[in-house]
């Protein structure tokens, strides 16, 4: 049921926006009650609500006004990703970005913190902020904010990676809460969005490399084809011979994300039920190799 659910677009589009629902519900409830502030293009725009709200009188009662500016603020963000990433990715993203921003428009912040404790507050809301983010990501959605500007900016070869122009935008934000509010404040709010960081890393299957070694006796050029016509990947083959029967084999090599695996799987098993495979996680890519993270 679940790998249905991963490799059916419109379920994995639903997914996504329950992640996003998750999300939402996860800030209003454990972050915003004790006046922290999360990371990215969001972070910017609590920010720009309190200040609107201190000095402007906006205030919409119980509900944040952060979520519309969030969704205002990703327009241009989008109409920018639109020819770098493709139209794809930039509709999920768009829907993504309109149901984070209702939900978290929509979701009533409580008056009092629902936890005191500010510790336990980001711990509890980094780790369902992380899980909402890793089930977004696995279903090849996004947020939007800083991560699509991130990929615009890896795309068109600069040398900024996203992790790189997260963090720098980043400690520029709470550099900011620091002079503007507490060093409490700063500081807490760093802690939620590390929690929220690694837990979403750890959950996003996308972001773990694997090696596959296939050993088949069926037709290697139409296992070849459909890898590359599948995942985009390239595929290096060679011929082999089994000690033990003395008969040639096809070896195959390629690097897939862990979300891909289990469809190669499930293709060479088809292809061919005698096939041998060989995965090992967690290995280090570099040069010429695509995270497919608009899939």
């Amino acid at each position: 049921m679940i790998y249905t659910a991963l490799h059916n677009r419109w379920l994995r589009l639903l997914a996504a926006v329950f992640g996003e629902l998750l999300s939402a519900l996860a800030l209003n409830v454990f972050i915003v009650p004790l006046g922290l502030y999360t990371g990215g293009v969001m972070g910017v725009c609590q920010l720009a609500r309190t200040l609107m709200s201190e000095y402007l009188g906006l205030d919409l009662g119980p509900y944040d006004l952060a979520g519309i500016l969030y969704f205002a603020a990703n327009v241009p963000i989008l109409l920018y990703a639109w020819r770098t990433l493709g139209r794809g990715l930039v509709v999920r993203t768009l829907i993504c970005t309109l149901s984070y921003s209702l939900f978290y428009s929509a979701i009533p912040v409580p008056s009092a913190p629902v936890i005191d404790d500010l510790l336990t507050a980001c711990v509890i809301g980094g780790i369902l902020t992380g899980v909402a983010g890793g089930i977004i990501l696995t279903c090849g959605c996004s947020s939007g904010g800083l991560d699509a500007v991130g990929l615009c900016l890896s795309e068109r070869g600069s040398s900024l990676t996203v992790g790189r122009f997260s963090l720098g935008f980043n400690a520029v934000l709470y550099t900011a809460c620091l002079l503007l509010f507490s060093a409490e404040t700063a500081i807490y709010s760093v802690i939620y969005n590390y929690f929220t960081a690694m837990v979403m890393d750890r959950l996003h299957q996308q972001n773990v490399s694997m090696q596959a070694m296939i050993f088949t006796k069926g037709d290697e050029k139409r296992l070849a084809r459909f890898i590359i016509e599948s995942f985009g990947r390239s595929v290096t083959f060679w011929e082999g011979t089994g000690a033990y029967t003395g008969e040639p084999v096809h070896v195959l090599y390629v690097c897939l994300s862990k979300y891909e695996i289990e469809e190669l799987r499930r293709a060479v098993h088809s292809m061919d039920p005698h096939a041998f495979f060989v995965f090992q996680s967690g290995i280090q890519v570099d040069g010429n190799f695509r995270r497919n993270l608009g899939n």
